[in-house]
């Protein structure tokens, strides 16, 4: 279509995504779980995923998912995580940069400012706070955005590896070489956080890059399920059909105990075809 005939809506688009050319349609099948456990009152976990149907959205800014894992008292962690899951995956579409790594920041900075300004204003959502682990599916890259110690998996030919680094007080010390894993696991300060939504003026979150490839399949999970089952467990039940694998992976941990709320996103990268 001539520039001249273009309607107003197409070509904001196309400015808004500098007119980066779909080169690959990826096919997913997504579930999603989540659970109250056992022990707590209210469900504190979010998740959100929205699916573009757009080609110049779909080019540069992908799919995403979203889960958070709140914390605050009264109702305060469950609105902390419903307005970062939203927040995030509002300005990260929306953001102006051609570079999804940019707009994932950008995204972060806003969920943190908004959830530290309602704390403040409002005495029953003080010191509100929420993890954050977002995954981009764009185009033949996955984009991993990290805060706090909900995770993010990939299964790729069986192997099971976690993509994301858990911000806590223990991680950093094994990382350091002061504490081993096993040490880690009991210690006291084990869910400490040192990075979280909401927390402090700025966060700095993990935005990191992977290849994608058919065939793989995504994890995106609470505290509630890696607190309860553990990675072997994992990866046999996330080789089954997602929605199968998100019902059992939450059950796992209820039988586990389910001290805390449970939170599942399952995705299966089913084909990348050609645009």
């Amino acid at each position: 279509m001539p520039p001249s005939q273009e309607t107003t809506a197409e070509f904001e688009r196309k400015q808004l995504y500098n007119v980066k050319p779909l080169e690959t349609r990826i096919k997913v099948t997504v579930a999603c779980k989540t659970d109250l456990g056992r022990v707590r009152e209210n469900n504190e976990d979010k998740f959100e995923y929205f699916i573009p149907e757009d080609d110049a959205q779909l080019a540069s800014r992908g799919m995403v998912f979203v889960v958070c894992d709140g914390m605050g008292g009264h109702a305060a962690g469950q609105i902390a995580s419903e307005l970062t899951c939203k927040t995030f995956i509002d300005v990260y579409l929306n953001h102006q940069s051609e570079f999804p790594e940019e707009a994932a920041r950008a995204a972060v900075n806003a969920a943190n400012r908004y959830v530290l300004d309602s704390g403040r204003a409002i005495p029953d959502r003080r010191g509100m706070g929420t993890t954050l682990s977002a995954l981009m599916l764009v185009q033949q890259t996955a984009y991993l955005t990290q805060v706090g110690d909900s995770r993010i998996y990939r299964l790729r030919d069986g192997t099971l590896e976690q993509l994301s680094h858990d911000h806590t007080f223990v991680e950093e010390q094994v990382r350091a070489g002061i504490l081993t894993h096993e040490q880690a696991e009991s210690h006291p300060y084990a869910h400490v956080l040192t990075r979280a939504i909401g927390a402090e003026e700025s966060v700095v979150p993990d935005v990191e890059a992977f290849d994608l490839k058919p065939h793989d399949r995504f994890l995106l999970c609470s505290d509630g399920l890696t607190g309860h089952v553990d990675d072997q467990t994992i990866a046999a039940m996330l080789g089954q059909a997602p929605s199968e694998a998100a019902w059992r992976l939450v059950n796992a941990a209820l039988l586990g105990g389910g001290r805390d709320n449970c939170t599942v996103l399952v995705v299966r990268v089913d084909a990348m075809e050609p645009a």
